[in-house]
This record gives C-alpha cells, sequence and structure tokens, in this order.
C-alpha cells in the first residue's frame, strides 16, 4: 500500500484520457504547489458573500417597506 503523504505522478500516456476527470488536467501557471488557484479560495470569496449579505439585506428592506407601504394604504380606507 502506498504511503499516502507522498503524491506519485501517473504518466498521462498510460492513463485514457476519457477517464480523467474535467479537472484532473494541471493548466501549467495557475497550479501552485498546494493546487490549482480558485477563484473561490481566500479573500476572493469572502468579498462575494459581505457584498451578497448586503445585496440581499438591502433588497429584504425595501421588499419589507412595500408590504408596510401597502398596509398604510389599505388601512386609510377603513
Amino acid at each position: 500500500m502506498a504511503d499516502p503523504t507522498t503524491t506519485a505522478t501517473v504518466p498521462t500516456a498510460t492513463v485514457p484520457t476519457a477517464t480523467l476527470p474535467t479537472g484532473a488536467v494541471p493548466t501549467g501557471a495557475a497550479d501552485t504547489a498546494t493546487g490549482p488557484k480558485t477563484m473561490d479560495a481566500g479573500k476572493w470569496a469572502n468579498k462575494r458573500v459581505y457584498l451578497r449579505l448586503v445585496i440581499y439585506t438591502a433588497g429584504i428592506h425595501v421588499f419589507a417597506g412595500f408590504i408596510m407601504l401597502l398596509f398604510e394604504l389599505g388601512n386609510r380606507h377603513h
């Protein structure tokens, strides 16, 4: 059984390309020693999460204000 802490490189000629997953082929310059760089790693993902949080919060408040306006306008007719 192989040691899980070591990585063995398999030549791509021995593995049919049809069996490789789409993300298995390294892209070269975009890869680092720890793995491929992604947009979801680190600060970029956090910025997107915070931006969505602000947008959703503002949207919910606008929607709630519109519903409250409808109740106020409906209450004036009684």
